[in-house]
Formats: C-alpha cells, structure tokens, sequence
C-alpha cells in the first residue's frame, strides 16, 4: 500500500492540532526495561487499563511490521509509529532498531518516534538519527539526585545496579546528555514528567527551567497513576487543579502538552479514540506469526578457523564465513564477512547484527548473554557448539539433531581470546 507523505506536524502528541485528525500506533517490542520506578508495575495482559507499561502482548520486530500493515489497512489516519515499552526501547536495542529499521523501509512516509527513560539514549542517538526517528519523549522526574533517590529503586547499567542517589544521579547524567546529542540532531523532543505528590511535586518547574536551556521542545506534567503492587500504590493521584497550575507555571519556560491521555504500550488509533481494545485481538494474532522471515534469510554464519569446523567463539571471530543451502539439499559457503572490531559494548553486537541481517543463525563456540540477546533481538539465532559445520547447518534448516547444540552459558566467559581478552562482553 502507498504510504501518505507525513510531515512532523502531523504528530497528534507533539501538535494538539492534529489530535483528531492524525493517529498513532505503539508498537510493542520492547518487554526489558533498565530502570525500577516506584509508580511502575508492568502487568503486560490487560486489556482494561490504560496507563503506560501495559500491552496485551509482546512482539518481535517482524510481527510488529505485520501488525503495522493492518492497523493502516483499518486505520488509515495513523500517522505515528513510535515504541514505548511495555519496558523502555533502549534497554532493547536489537529489537527497537530493528523494528524501526523495518518499518522505515517499508512505510517511508510513516514518522518515527520513541519513548526513553534516557538511560541508554547517548548511545543510540545516531541511530536514531540515522532512521530519520524525528520524535523522542524522554521521562524526566527530577534533575535533583535526592529526590530521584526517591521514585527510582534502582538504575541498571550493563550488568552493575546502582541504588539510591548514585543510580538517580547516573540516570539524570545520561538524561541530560542525550537530550543534548537529540537536539544536536535536530530531533524533537518532549520531556515527560511524572508528578508524584509528596516527592516532586514543587520541583517540576525547576525541570522545566532545565529542559528549557537545553532546547526541549514541548513539556508534559503527568499525573502520576496510582498502581497496585507498587511502592507507591498509596500515593492518591494528583488533582487536576494541581496539574493545571503546574503546567500553567511550566509555561513560562516552555510549552505544554495539555491533551496527553497516559497511552498504554500498544496503544492505537486517535488520542482520546484508542482503539486498542478492539483491535487486541489483531495483536494477538500477529504475535502467533513466525518470530523472523526466514525467507528473507537465507543464510547461516559461522564462526571457524578453516571452514571446516565450528571452533570459535563469537568474541574471537575476526570475520564470519557465511553459508547457504543449495537446491540439491547440501550447504555451500558464500562468502566471508569481516566481523567489527573488539570493544565498543552493545554498539559492537548491534553492528554484528546489521552486518549479518540476512542470516537466520550463527553457529559458534561460545558466546555471551549481552551479544545473544542482541542477535536474537534482531532475528538471529545463535547457536552454541562444536563440530563439523554441515552437522550444524543441517540441524538449523532441518530442525534435526537436538543434542548436537551444547548449552555453555559459561564458556565465553573464561574461555575467549579474541579482542584482547574484551570477548563477548
């Protein structure tokens, strides 16, 4: 289908005008989140809340692009797709830029937005930027570490947790930082936040002022939700005459989303006209679709010294021979491909991921769980083992051999050589 030329104005969230005229659609791919808020509880199977964290179901990056096609097919005033949870976008990576990578390719005209705790943004700036993503919300509930001490539990960076003012203080750093990088790009953006009464509630105008000097675009005072099983379930909701005189003082730095409807994370349609319910079971039914187009990936790629066995671990390859299955029903090799350069983190495991985006597995050795989990994000299965390459290639196209794939979740850690000791971390 041909998609309408939208422009930036076209966003019902960032421009009240278009509110009853253009819609949006949230994709839900993102299930991880980096970050514990005391007013946040995930319950992802319900279809009679409407508050951000909630979805029906969960998606992966190619269901998503499935779902996408009939909700334009029912609903042609979307102008939206953006990602908002039902965890934050960021600390799914593989999954995020993956759907976003898909969409773009597919729906041009479409315009792509996100939602962030902020957390992982510095590192994604690029990429987004590089999807032509024109529209990022980053929820900021204060630039002041002791109160943040106060609505976060936690802050979890790679592998370390962080608590108290340290983990408030590391999150507003990186906030602050990738709300800089976005507007450095000429994004969009829009700050959320979330006003707990009792905790933050007279400091959100000093987040406003804030904002303001790094060239936020629009601000959005949200009543906070009161939700069970959350350290806040106590906490009565703000009244409207407090949200109304707070974003009346906001204004005097910047702007103010006034018609903001707390959307949930598959939320679709026109704010205020959501549609998610009735179409909750279209969701559910692109959710049973295959997880990735394996038509769309014909190949294997394997990590080995001399193409005869698989004998490396991801973290050691210095290239990737890649492998197909022939008409006759054998394997060929095809070419090799330069794996990227050890260090670099996620970044290093996301430009794998690109690097081998035709391909519906990877065999190897060994590897870790940061690189799995990117891989599998993006559609690529990773394989651990030794042996032969054909015995390998034959279980993945065949589905046979389930012994021959060894779990060796603690092999990469002490076992890999490459990149100077940097491995698969």
């Amino acid at each position: 289908m041909k998609t309408k030329d939208f422009d930036v104005h076209h966003h019902p969230c960032f421009n009240a005008e278009a509110k009853g005229q253009f819609g949006r659609v949230h994709l839900p791919v993102a299930p991880k989140c980096n970050i514990k808020c005391n007013y946040c509880n995930r319950k992802y199977d319900c279809t009679n809340e409407s508050r951000p964290g909630v979805t029906s179901k969960v998606l992966s990056p190619h269901q998503a692009l499935a779902y996408m096609e009939k909700v334009l097919e029912l609903e042609p005033r979307i102008s939206v797709a953006g990602i908002a949870g039902p965890g934050d976008p960021l600390a799914n990576p593989g999954a995020t830029l993956e759907t976003l990578r898909l969409i773009r390719e597919r729906f041009p005209g479409l315009i792509l937005c996100l939602a962030t705790n902020g957390l992982a943004l510095p590192a994604y700036v690029d990429d987004l930027a590089s999807l032509s993503v024109s529209h990022v919300t980053v929820t900021i509930n204060a630039i002041d570490p002791k109160i943040g001490s106060q609505i976060y539990a936690w802050v979890r960076d790679g592998k370390v947790v962080y608590r108290g003012e340290r983990g408030a203080g590391l999150l507003l750093e990186r906030q602050l930082e990738g709300v800089t990088a976005l507007k450095e790009k000429g994004i969009m953006v829009k700050v959320n936040t979330i006003v707990v009464p009792g905790i933050n509630e007279e400091h959100v105008i000093q987040v406003a002022e804030k904002m303001a000097s790094l060239g936020v675009d629009l601000f959005n005072c949200i009543p906070m939700y009161p939700t069970r099983e959350t350290p806040f379930e106590d906490i009565a909701e703000p009244d409207p005459v407090l949200i109304s005189r707070l974003r009346d003082q906001a204004a005097r730095y910047l702007p103010q989303m006034r018609h903001c409807t707390r959307c949930r994370a598959d939320a679709v349609g026109l704010l205020g006209e959501d549609r998610a319910k009735e179409l909750a079971s279209c969701l559910r039914a692109c959710a049973t679709l295959p997880l990735k187009g394996d038509e769309d990936r014909p190949y294997v790629a394997v990590a080995t010294r001399e193409g005869l066995l698989v004998n490396l671990h991801l973290g050691e390859a210095a290239s990737f021979q890649i492998w197909r299955r022939t008409e006759s029903g054998g394997f060929e090799p095809v070419e090799e491909r330069p794996a990227p350069r050890p260090g670099g983190g996620l970044k290093r495991w996301l430009t794998l991921s690109e690097i081998l985006k035709d391909c519906r597995a990877v065999l190897v050795a060994g590897l870790g769980e940061n690189p799995r989990q990117v891989l599998e994000e993006a559609g690529i299965k990773a394989y651990e083992m030794t042996g032969f390459i054909e015995e390998g290639l034959k279980a993945v196209y065949e589905g046979g051999a389930p012994g021959l794939f060894k779990a060796r979740r603690q092999g990469c850690s002490g076992g890999c050589r490459g990149g100077g000791g940097l491995g698969c971390l």
